[in-house]
């Protein structure tokens, strides 16, 4: 018996945007994520553009103004992903609502996975860290822009603190299990 053909057409894979604090393992889980889905990975580090580098690595934390073409250069490589049929696994903080908004302006799905952490094993993390622009210094201030993701958008939380192959593991149970995602899509902006 053959199964009916549906005539909708099928949904194209979702990016999924690892984000959180810096030292939440947004590049670890993210790198191990896309292996287990068999999709890309991209680190939302390198679309910083010098200035913002420069900025972080003096201390300074970044101001809106600073992020704005940055989420854009990731909300366009998200966008080619999309147009090209592909699923892609993202690292970016984005950490405000207001980023993960201009994220979804591509039209496309894009879900979060949020890696809650504490603020004393982020700093920690980020302190341990060698050949990075982020000093630890500015972990109060990631803290203090994280809006964490609310109710309606397409996202889940994981605690960051356990063990890597826990976290990736729940992340593919839960983004596979859609009954708890909202089915209103994020606002665009």
């Amino acid at each position: 018996m053959q199964e009916p053909i549906s005539s909708r057409a099928p949904e194209a894979p979702a990016a999924i945007v690892v984000m959180g604090v810096s030292g939440s393992g947004k590049t670890v889980i993210g790198t191990a994520l896309a292996a287990a889905l068999g999709v890309r990975f991209v680190e939302g580090d390198h679309f910083h553009p010098p200035e913002n580098i420069s900025r972080m690595s003096a201390g300074l934390p970044l101001r809106d103004q600073d992020r704005w073409g940055w989420l854009d250069a990731i909300a366009g490589r998200i966008a080619d992903a999309q147009r090209r049929g592909e699923g892609l696994v993202v690292a970016c903080s984005a950490l405000k609502r207001v980023y993960r908004d201009r994220l979804c302006k591509t039209g496309g799905r894009v879900r979060f996975v949020f890696l809650d952490i504490g603020r004393d094993v982020a700093a920690a993390r980020v302190a341990m860290r060698r050949d990075h622009f982020m000093p630890a210094s500015l972990t109060d201030s990631q803290f203090a822009d994280l809006e964490p993701p609310a109710a309606d958008e397409e996202a889940i939380r994981l605690d960051a603190s356990q063990e890597v192959s826990d976290v990736v593991a729940a992340a593919r149970a839960l983004l596979a299990d859609r009954s708890h995602m909202p089915t209103a899509a994020a606002p665009k902006v």
